[in-house]
């Protein structure tokens, strides 16, 4: 008879005096722990002679390997954007052991619905969507069955999780910097029919001047513009009454907003104040720099990834939509109304 102590997580938890429960978690490769105790907790048990280590291979055996990134052609040439995110994504797969794969989508694979070849040429084991393609295309992915996980994007036809920016928190955040600073004639411009990201951030724009008992002018409404030098130019030469200040919807509205303006001979921000959104190159490489809200692009790859790991695992719970809050990032182009 053997009667030799069985070994349990407990006695690996007091070995390296440890929680029971971060102990369960290396041995099982959930997050939550680093991969450094990940590995210690391991090797302890190994030398103790833990037997939950067949199932623990087991399940390491049958852990997700391979991951698939799409996105539009044309957001991949968004480097300065959705370049930041696709390195955390990178990185973050690979720190949990598995492999990348990435195809662009053009113009007529998304109007033919022409799959990604890397979907049927390896095993793979989650999706991520980086940005808009279209809703009939993002739809004809998800119906693959494989895990699914939108960056930056979402519908309510679309039944995948999704990792957002708190685009209305934002706007309101921005626009309550400009009333604060006194300014009460304030412009909104963008296109809200290129993304949801951009109504989102039109509604959080109407609460804060809701909010703050200011009534919203249609004509400083500017929602159907292109994100073009030109057009926003012409715009600006032809406003009756400029407003004292402008929320763009993102920071390349926002450079074209300054230059254009500059143009007209306005100097920034003493007769006009402008904020944008993401905190890209363009406001950073504006004179003045532009105000605009800050958006933490590592952790949404690293918020992505972790998420859709939880989703291979866990296919049946219902889905869910993260928000991320983005951060007031005051620069020179903003300051009180005299």
């Amino acid at each position: 008879m053997n009667d030799r102590k069985k070994i349990t997580m407990q006695h690996i938890a007091d070995r390296l005096q440890i929680s029971k429960n971060s102990v369960s978690q290396a041995l099982s490769g959930k997050p939550g722990v680093s991969d450094e105790t990940r590995m210690l907790v391991q090797k302890t048990a190994e030398d103790l002679g833990y037997q939950y280590l067949t199932v623990r291979k087991a399940a390491k055996k049958n852990s997700p390997k391979n991951i698939a990134l799409i996105a539009s052609e044309y957001a991949f040439s968004l480097t300065s954007f959705f370049g930041k995110i696709y390195l955390s994504i990178e990185k973050e797969v690979h720190n949990r052991g598995m492999n990348l794969f990435i195809e662009s989508i053009n113009s007529d694979d998304k109007e033919n619905l022409i799959l990604p070849k890397l979907l049927s040429n390896h095993e793979i084991d989650g999706i991520l969507i980086l940005s808009h393609i279209s809703t009939e295309y993002i739809s004809a992915v998800i119906k693959t069955g494989i895990p699914t996980v939108l960056i930056d994007h979402h519908d309510p036809l679309l039944h995948a999780d999704a990792i957002l920016t708190n685009n209305r928190y934002g706007a309101y955040i921005a626009v309550e910097h400009l009333i604060r600073l006194g300014h009460k004639n304030i412009a909104y411009i963008g296109n809200t029919d290129i993304s949801p990201s951009y109504q989102e951030r039109l509604e959080g724009y109407l609460l804060a001047l809701k909010r703050n008992n200011l009534e919203a002018n249609p004509g400083l409404m500017f929602i159907n513009v292109k994100e073009n030098e030109t057009e926003i130019s012409h715009l600006i030469a032809n406003i009756k009454e400029l407003p004292s200040a402008w929320f763009c919807v993102n920071d390349g509205f926002g450079f074209h907003i300054l230059s254009s303006l500059q143009h007209q001979g306005l100097a920034i921000p003493e007769e006009a104040s402008i904020c944008s959104f993401d905190n890209g190159q363009f406001s950073q490489y504006a004179s003045p720099k532009i105000t605009t809200m800050d958006i933490d692009l590592n952790f949404f790859g690293k918020k992505a990834v972790e998420q859709l790991y939880w989703r291979i695992q866990h296919k049946e719970e219902p889905f869910q939509e993260v928000l991320l809050s983005p951060k007031l990032l005051v620069r020179q182009s903003t300051s009180i109304k005299s």
